[in-house]
């Protein structure tokens, strides 16, 4: 990666991905936050310039630097997502934590988040736009769609199918095989042992529809 990055969202997760860019020694130019009270200020003596949609920066990207997003509000992160596919003409870049471990045969898509201690194994697929948090085990054969956001220390068993735009909380246990549908969210803690449906919401253990 030859270009500088930069990073929209100056919150805790954009400080996340600052540390992983800088461990893997990329460049960051700046962040963009629609907070403004953060413009002018710095995160590690990295500059917060502007709005996500300040054009004087969004500009750079493609030309001059690189784009990621460090977003978890689902929402808000599609739009930037969209804006710098469709006028940028680029895709969003990875942010792979230098401690984190992903296998040969994995296929990895873009604008990911993989935090430092993740695991993904062996023939599993990440699609694009997630965020793993650290320690997330995602094992053989899994497969992750778009926009699904996993816990710190949650663990996606072999085979398991999780659409888009899922919510996973920390300390999870979803068992081999499962499949988790479009849009479900799930408690931290939860130990699912059965198919969740899309737009379900479940808790417990085992987890059960709230």
């Amino acid at each position: 990666m030859e270009n500088p990055v930069i990073i929209f969202g100056a919150n805790g997760l954009g400080a996340v991905a600052l540390d992983i860019f800088k461990r893997n020694n990329v460049v960051v130019y700046a962040f963009l936050d629609d907070n403004k009270e953060l413009h002018n200020t710095e995160i590690d003596d990295i500059a917060i310039l502007g709005s996500t949609d300040d054009e004087g920066f969004t500009k750079l990207i493609g030309k001059k630097c690189d784009a990621f997003v460090a977003i978890d509000e689902q929402k808000v992160r599609k739009n930037i997502v969209e804006m710098v596919n469709e006028v940028r003409k680029v895709q969003v870049i990875n942010a792979i934590h230098d401690q984190a471990t992903v296998a040969s045969t994995a296929e990895i898509g873009h604008g990911n988040l993989i935090a430092a201690g993740a695991i993904v194994n062996a023939r599993a697929k990440v699609g694009n736009h997630n965020i793993l948090h650290s320690k997330v085990l995602v094992d053989y054969d899994a497969e992750i769609g778009d926009y699904v956001q996993i816990g710190a220390g949650s663990t996606i068993g072999a085979g398991v199918s999780i659409e888009d735009n899922v919510f996973i909380g920390t300390g999870v246990t979803i068992v081999g095989g499962i499949k988790i549908g479009k849009g479900a969210r799930i408690g931290a803690g939860s130990v699912v042992i059965e198919a969740v449906k899309a737009r379900e919401t479940v808790f417990g253990n085992p987890a059960k529809k709230v």
